[in-house]
This record gives structure tokens, sequence and C-alpha cells, in this order.
């Protein structure tokens, strides 16, 4: 019952209470953050904060989507390396693979840049008594997180947004009680940096190194700083709006005696673009800062407030999602984990989820080629697990499998941006790495279009380092966002050009195996080994099933652009026959559909990546109804990996399984994917499997968004999926679902829908064309054929 009159003693009914707790779009505790998984996270695409709520001191972690380690990469920094392949090819003629393995470090480059922190900002508040009535929250629909407590009978209340129209951080801070609100604000940074203040402002300038190694490597000095190298940040901290007195002293700007205050804060960075000098080319961050401080200044805390919800709503409004009555009782979501873990019901946290997932895609991806990384916009390490990079064997791609489907196309244009950056660097990585034409990308890449494989020149493991299919991989999003959107102009002049040099790489990169099939070698699957007949255990193979997969993706989707585009003839027919050609799958002796080239044993039998699955899903070419077979050694091969995986990894599963139109194998791996974990920093331990922290974020563990993500992204593939002119209504629905509607997802043709089910059994669909054309609707063993007219919505009933 206290949650009940902490609540009340800020004005709201006891019904509006239970609605909060029951809310698919409200994250409430009852008490602050102690660690980074509990917090709760805002953004504007740029800037990010991860906000604690803490009451004697609240801390407020900052990010800047721009601040990296590093500088523009030279592409050509292992001129040479393509010589080895020849000698590569030859070992793996031979059967000779662990000579493969050896000879295949000689392709290796330089280890990706890290994402790093800006800082972290502190107010330490003036409170004698201890708090009661605590509460905090995070509205998704507004973009607004709160917090509320007492002390001393003196009710406090904190409001914190970031501002995409304003470009600005504000936190209003109020207290019932005249000169009760008393606070010191301070900033802390793991990068370099300098703090002066003045009147009542804070101003932070500094930069971030030149050089991080990643976390899993040893060097004696894993981090350097030069003064004349790295990107610089600004962050400006102004109080305005206060009735309080506002003074400075040892760098720290003090409150006394108000009531009420606003904080604005306003960051920038130097970057100026992946291929430019962030020292000496780069943007002035001190003016860029100082111009968005300003103008925010000259507005009220109401009018910032009003113009941030009303461009946040605009995107998170787009879609809305019931799943019928819950019996969840009013809980704050650590809680509603917990329970749910047990095996509870509760339909609402289901949708919350989900929604969350939109939430941090529209806070983490405005920012035009810069993309979200692996942990969104929000980290608080100087040597993130990873990097934080651009993982591009899975982690990247999946971030964006919900921003067509889910209603936030705007949302993907940051990475379709970044793989015309990646182009231009893996043109010379194409040459040079592997001697061929077109372009490509490794595993790993930053914020300066890397795309080398990583490696550090030879010290990598093959397993990961030397994959070379991200490319491949990354054009399927363009041709992905011209099928939902119908954007000929988009696929006409940065869609196709690029699909299309990622294309000529494979055309070229691909050689003949002993029976005139096409293969890739050397290849590698992702992150997996495998055990000869011979007992050995490696990486490097000729005809891993993953590539093969992704090329041939690759290339039915640029010859169907090139036909719509009435472009490339010959080109078109150098495709066909190179589709012809390519080596088929393989269905194993286990019915498995195979990894490998030969019917080799798993090195792992129940490996988080499934990258041989990739033409079920992401990609389009398996179905279980066009290849029932390969459907069938598909489902096989999940059946053996087991449901237990990583965050991501089960992401991934869930939407395999829904494209399997398997509703409750979906549905339980849905449901494991929301496990309650507990705050661990960044350990990692892959046999604990994935889960969720207190603050929704995916445990991978540690904390990757990627999980959040695809796991979005699956609840929309239970209930829709699109292609080839068809869209299949509730294709892989779970019994526990038997009820509900949605509202405004997409599908690709482009068209918009609006769906409501009752037992299992669509009744009214509202379908908003973006073009005029004829989609098949199909719902069990029903279809139906519709034609529109453009910009037409018509009502269908499904007798």
């Amino acid at each position: 019952m206290k949650y009940a009159i902490a609540l009340i003693s800020f004005g709201l009914s006891l019904g509006a209470i239970h609605s909060r707790a029951q809310s698919k779009t409200l994250l409430w505790y009852d008490g602050p953050a102690e660690y980074f998984e509990q917090s709760l996270v805002l953004g504007n695409g740029k800037m990010g904060a991860s906000v604690f709520g803490g009451v004697a001191s609240d801390k407020i972690y900052l990010n800047d989507a721009t601040l990296w380690s590093g500088e523009p990469v030279d592409p050509n920094m292992n001129p040479t390396a393509h010589k080895s392949i020849p000698s590569i090819r030859e070992a793996l003629k031979k059967g000779d693979n662990k000579l493969a393995d050896s000879l295949i470090r000689k392709v290796q480059g330089k280890y990706s840049e890290s994402y790093a922190p800006l800082g972290t900002m502190v107010l330490d508040f003036e409170h004698a008594g201890k708090p009661k009535d605590y509460y905090r929250e995070l509205n998704l629909e507004k973009g607004i997180s709160t917090v509320k407590y007492e002390v001393d009978g003196v009710a406090f209340q904190r409001e914190y947004f970031i501002s995409y129209p304003d470009s600005i951080m504000a936190i209003h801070l109020t207290s019932n009680k005249k000169g009760s609100l008393n606070f010191d604000l301070t900033f802390d940074s793991k990068l370099q940096y300098a703090v002066s203040a003045s009147g009542n402002n804070l101003a932070v300038h500094g930069r971030a190194p030149y050089y991080a190694a990643p976390n899993y490597v040893d060097e004696p000095s894993p981090v350097r700083f030069d003064k004349n190298r790295g990107t610089r940040f600004t962050a400006l901290f102004r109080v305005v709006d206060t009735d309080g007195k506002v003074h400075v002293s040892n760098g720290a700007l003090h409150l006394e005696n108000g009531s009420r205050a606003t904080l604005l804060v306003s960051v920038a960075s130097s970057f100026n673009g992946f291929d430019k000098n962030p020292a000496t080319e780069g943007v002035d961050d001190r003016k860029l800062a100082q111009i968005k401080l300003e103008s925010a200044s000259k507005k009220s805390t109401n009018s910032l407030r009003e113009a941030h919800v009303a461009d946040h709503s605009n995107f998170f409004d787009r879609v809305h999602l019931d799943l019928g009555e819950t019996a969840a009782p009013n809980l704050p979501t650590d809680d509603r984990l917990r329970r749910y873990a047990k095996g509870e019901e509760d339909k609402n946290l289901e949708i919350l989820y989900f929604q969350f997932g939109r939430y941090l895609l529209i806070a983490s991806s405005r920012t035009p080629g810069v993309p979200a990384n692996l942990q969104g916009i929000w980290n608080p390490h100087l040597r993130p697990p990873w990097s934080s990079n651009y993982t591009l064997n899975i982690n990247a791609e999946e971030n964006y499998w919900l921003a067509e489907n889910a209603n936030l196309s705007e949302m993907h244009l940051p990475l379709l941006g970044f793989i015309r950056n990646i182009a231009e660097t893996g043109t010379v990585t194409a040459k040079t790495f592997y001697g061929v034409g077109g372009w490509s990308a490794a595993h790993n890449s930053d914020i300066w279009a890397m795309s080398n494989p990583v490696g550090n020149f030879g010290q990598g493991g093959p397993v990961w380092a030397n994959w070379n299919m991200g490319g491949t991989w990354l054009v399927t999003h363009l041709w992905e966002h011209y099928q939902f959107t119908r954007d000929m102009d988009f696929l006409s002049q940065q869609g196709y050009p690029l699909m299309k040099g990622a294309a000529q790489f494979c055309l070229e990169w691909l050689t003949e195996d002993a029976q005139g099939n096409l293969i890739t070698a050397p290849s590698t699957s992702p992150e997996n080994e495998f055990i000869t007949p011979e007992g050995y255990k490696g990486a490097v193979l000729a005809g891993a099933t993953s590539d093969l997969a992704m090329i041939r993706e690759c290339f039915q989707q640029t010859l169907e652009a090139a036909k719509v585009l009435d472009r490339d003839p010959e080109f078109q027919q150098q495709l066909e026959r190179a589709l012809q050609k390519l080596y088929p799958y393989q269905i194993g002796k286990k019915g498995n559909l195979q990894e490998w080239y030969e019917d080799w044993e798993d090195a792992d039998p129940q490996h988080r990546h499934q990258s041989h699955l990739f033409g079920l899903y992401p990609g389009h070419h398996i179905n279980p109804e066009t290849t029932p077979a390969l459907a069938s050694a598909s489902r096989r091969t999940l059946e053996i990996k087991g449901d237990e995986t990583t965050g991501w990894s089960k992401g991934w599963r869930i939407n395999l399984w829904a494209r399997l139109w398997d509703g409750n194998r979906a549905y339980k791996m849905y449901r494991e994917l929301l496990k309650y974990v507990e705050p661990d920093g960044v350990k990692t331990d892959y046999a604990r499997g994935g889960g969720t922290y207190p603050n929704l974020f995916d445990a991978h563990p540690p904390f990757q968004i990627d999980g959040n993500f695809g796991g979005a992204a699956a609840v929309i593939e239970m209930l829709l999926q699109s292609g080839n002119g068809d869209i299949r209504l509730l294709p892989a629905l779970p019994d526990a679902w038997p009820t509900g509607s949605v509202k405004g997802i997409r599908a690709r043709g482009g068209y918009e829908l609006d769906l409501e089910w009752d037992q299992g059994v669509i009744r009214n669909i509202s379908i908003t064309a973006i073009n005029a054309g004829t989609v098949n609707l199909i719902h069990g063993k029903e279809q139906k054929k519709v034609t529109f007219k453009k910009g037409e919505r018509k009502k269908i009933t499904w007798e």
C-alpha cells in the first residue's frame, strides 16, 4: 500500500495508480537505481542520458553518439594481404584446414575504435531527513522520466527529457515549500577534460582518446590521449527559470533556497564525418553547444517539453498493441519481471517490452550516418564490452530488424547512410585484402566506417576476425527499406548502387569447387568452429553455408532491384548465372541444415550463432511453403541448438521460429527473453544465457541492445509476415494471445495495417496503400486478393 500513498501524495487517484502499474508504455520503480542496468535511459538520437534518480545524490551518465575514440581509418593498412589468398585456397583444396587457419592471419588489420562515455553529471541535494514515498518512472509515450519523493514533509519532483527539436536535455526540479530546493551540480569524466564555471553556467571541454583498444585486448597502453589528436567535446550546463540563488565555486554550480529550477544541458563533439580528422577538420563543438544552449534558454520549460513530446509521440504513437485482458497485479517493473519469470501471466509486460524496443530505436537512431551501436547510445565505460562498436556479423543488423515493420522507417536512415560510408573504405578493403572489385566489410566497424578484417595484424582468432560478409548482409537493409517505402528515388540513387557494389565483390570473390559449384574460399561461419573427421577443430574452410546464404539473398535482391530500375542487363545475366551455380544447401545426417560444406560436427552444437539459417530469417528464400525440406532442416537445426542462449541470439531464434510459423515455440522463447537478471556490471557468462535487466535492457550478458530490438521485431513477425506480393496475417500467433489488436504496423509492398482478432481468427483489417497495387492476404488456408489505388485505405472484414 506504500506505493499508493506515494502516488496519492502527488495528486494521483487509486484508479490512476492501477492504470499506471498495468500500463503498456510505462516503467516504474519504488527506489532509485544503484546500477547502470537499473537506470532509465533517455535520448534524442544523438545525446543520451542514463538517469539513476537518487535522492541525496543523483547521477546521470551522459553520452553523445558521435563521441568515439580514434580518427579516420586508412583502409590501405595491409596492402599485400590479398597475396595470401591463393596459398590459403591451395591449403583448403588439399584439405589442410589447420594450415588455412594459420595462413589467414596474414589477412587481418587493425581493431575497431570504441564508443566513448562523455561523462557523469551529479546533483547533490541538501536532504537532512530520510526519504519516503519514493516513485520513479519512464513514460515511453512522452519520452520523459520522473522522480518523486518526500523528505521532512516536503514533496520533491524531478522531470527529465532530451529534446530532438531543441537539441537539449532539460531537468525540471520542483519542491512544494519555498526555499527547500538546494543542490550542487558537478561533472566528472573518464576522458581528458577541464571545467570552468561562472554565473549560472558550468562549461566542460575535453577530448576522447585517439586510440582505445578493445576491452578483451591486453596492452601496456590500451587508451591513449594526445592534445592534438582525437575528437573534442563540449558539455554546457545552465540553471534557468529558478526562484533560488545560483552561484559557483570550486568548479561547481550551486542553487540555494529555491522551490523550482530548470537545468539545461547542451553537448556537442567535433566529429565532422567518417573521413574528416576531428582534431584538424572537426566542427566547432564549443560554438555548436553554445548556440543550442542559448536558443533553448530563450524558451520556457513548458515550451521545450511540449515540442519534445510532440516530436517524440509523432513516432511512438504510430503503433498500438493490445493482447487482451490481463490479471497481473499492480507491481513495479522489476517485480513484474520477477513474477513473470516464475511463469505468471502479464500480457502488458509483453507489450511493454515490445514498445520499449521501439522507444529505444527512436531514442538512439536519429543521427545521419551514425547508427545505434552495441549499446544504442548508452555507455558508461571507457573500454566498453566489445568496444560498443558496430558488430556486423549480426548485432548491428539486428538493431534494425524492427525499423520498417514497426513503422519507424526514419530511424533506419542512420544505418543506411552508414552503409554508404563503409562502401567507400570497403572498396579499398576488397582490393587490398581480397584482390577483387566491388566493396566489402568484415566483422567489426566503428564511426570511422572501418571495413577491414580485424585481429591486429595476425593476433586475432580467425573464428571471429576473418569473416568478410558484412557488406553482403548490410545491403539487404537497403532493399528492405525500398520494399516497405517504395521510394524509387532512394533505390535508384542510393540503394541499388551500393547493392551492386556488394554483389560485385561476391561475384569476383566466389570460386569453383571440384564439381564446378560456386563457393567462397576461404570462409568462416561467424564465431563457430567445426570438427573434421580427423578430429581437427578449426574455423577456416571452403564453402561455409552462411556465406552462400547471404550471397544468395544479396544476388536475388540486387537482381530484383536492377529489374525494377530497368538497369544493367548484362549484370543481371551475371547474377542469374551465378545463382544457378551456387553450391546448394545440404541436409545433414541429423536432418539439420548443414553449417559446413561437408557434414562435419560442430565444436559447440548449441552455439549462439545460427548464421547458416540466414535464408530463413532475416532472409526470405527459405520458408515452409516454397522450400519445405529446407524449412524442416532449419527447424531440426534449431531443435539441436536448443532454446537456452544469449540475449541477441534468443531474439534471433524467436524470429526464426516465427518464420517457421510456430507461434508457441516463438512465444516460449519470448518469455525466456524476459527472464529477470540481476545487474552485474560487465560480467560475461554465456553459460548463464540471456535475459532482461531491471530497466528492461537486454542481458546478453552483459548489456547489449540488440536483444531488445530483435525481441521487439519478433512480436510483429508473429503477427504479420510479408513479401512477394503476399501479406500473411497472424502466421505465428501463439495460443497465449487468442484475442487482441495491433494498429500501425507495416508490410512489404508499402502497406500499413490495423488488425483485430478473436480466438485466433482475424475479424477486421484496415489497410492503407502507399502506391496502387494488388496484394494477396493470407490467413490460415484462406486467401484474398485486394486491389488498391494510390493512398487508398480499405476496411476488410474476414468471414
